[in-house]
């Protein structure tokens, strides 16, 4: 770890992994905002897109749980080298395929998969390497900055995917994604940072391990409610809004630009919050981390009514406003209270937490929409529920709002 004097943008390997990451999230946006309007457009219709989604969700969920033993037993610089440089291979197949015509739904579901399997193992050693080289009091800065980055390349991902698709076609903007996502495995090679010896030395099978962090996190109340906030806020709203955004473009006879703009925004909101946690230190995190949950969760039931795109785009960015104040202050907080040599497991845990009731939250979505029922009201009813247990969450969670 740099000394804990040494401001963030002056510690090199802080800064090699931002960069790093900034080439990585633009080419990954990329990829997302082309796969989602490919699929809606070319190849099949509404619910062949939460197909897709699930498909590049569920071995993901699988993968994780091995992710964060790795990430506890290996350095965590070779881990995001390797699948930085597999999923650039990926992409690279993706635009051979769509270049040349002969890309179909059963190989894109089976790209999207591996890909996503690919993801599982990058989460948790990005996520874990922050306090490995940051200084306790520095986290929520670093976390704030890490975010900040992330929500930037989302915004510039989209506009580029967005003009690409415009101007040059599907195929050309897979290709820049290529590209930048092989930069960011250039950038991460590990010779270029010097990681520190891994610390956990303690001689355990895979499933002892992730036995040990469950443990580990069951033991705490405070990230049992934490893990509950994450599961609501991406099942209720941030996964249902990987699909709704493109259809409601498609709904509202919107073209890819109007896809990009609504991502920017949500990805400009998240920005402003990330900027806003960089400068004002937060004590009691889970206070407000609860507080962005009921936030995000009214103006997503506001969203799910407004039958214009340019209002859309507006309140997209507000509901992004308002997720970076959850989950940067709980995984802070989470950093602040998990030994090292656990962290990759914890974190995997938060993120299968976080992100495994997607796959359920895509299935719902998809099979409502194929019976028929309008978008508006499934992202109302999702919006409504999502508030109650929010609301119940902050009556009851007494300690984890002092923390």
């Amino acid at each position: 770890m740099e000394h804990s004097t040494t401001p963030l943008m002056r510690n090199r390997t802080f800064v090699l992994l931002l960069v790093a990451g900034i080439f990585a999230v633009v080419g990954f946006s990329m990829f997302l905002t082309t796969t989602t309007w490919y699929v809606v457009t070319d190849i099949g219709s509404s619910s062949s897109l939460g197909i897709v989604l699930i498909v590049a969700t569920v071995p993901r969920l699988v993968m994780m749980i091995y992710g964060g033993v790795l990430a506890d037993k290996y350095k965590k610089t070779t881990i995001m080298f390797a699948t930085n440089l597999s999923q650039a291979f990926l992409l690279l197949v993706i635009y051979l395929l769509v270049n040349n015509g002969s890309m179909t739904f059963v190989i894109l579901l089976v790209i999207a998969g591996v890909f996503g399997m690919l993801d599982a193992f990058f989460g948790p050693a990005s996520s874990s390497m922050i306090p490995k080289i940051v200084p306790k009091h520095q986290l929520q800065r670093a976390n704030a900055f890490f975010q900040g980055v992330d929500q930037i390349s989302f915004v510039i991902g989209p506009i580029l995917a967005g003009a690409a698709m415009e101007y040059a076609g599907v195929a050309t903007s897979y290709l820049i994604a290529t590209i930048l996502v092989s930069l960011s495995a250039v950038i991460i090679f590990p010779p270029f940072i010097k990681e520190a010896a891994v610390e956990n030395e303690v001689e355990q099978n895979p499933l002892q391990d992730f036995k040990e962090g469950l443990a580990y996190v069951l033991r705490s109340q405070f990230l049992l409610v934490g893990l509950l906030v994450l599961i609501t806020l991406n099942f209720f709203v941030f996964g249902t809004l990987h699909i709704a955004i493109p259809l409601l473009v498609d709904l509202h006879g919107g073209s890819p630009l109007n896809l990009s703009y609504m991502e920017v925004s949500l990805g400009v909101g998240m920005i402003l919050g990330t900027t806003i946690l960089g400068s004002v230190m937060i004590k009691r995190k889970g206070l407000v981390s609860l507080i962005g949950l009921l936030t995000s969760l009214v103006i997503f039931i506001v969203f799910s009514q407004v039958p214009n795109l340019f209002l859309l785009t507006a309140l997209v960015f507000f509901i992004g406003f308002a997720m970076s104040f959850v989950f940067i202050p709980f995984f802070t907080a989470v950093q602040e209270i998990t030994e090292n040599r656990l962290m990759g497991r914890v974190m995997s845990i938060v993120f299968l937490a976080m992100n495994g009731f997607d796959p359920i939250s895509y299935g719902v979505v998809t099979g409502l929409i194929a019976i028929d029922v309008s978008i508006q009201v499934i992202l109302l009813c999702f919006g409504v529920v999502g508030f109650i247990i929010a609301m119940s969450l902050f009556v009851k969670a007494h300690g984890y709002k002092t923390m």
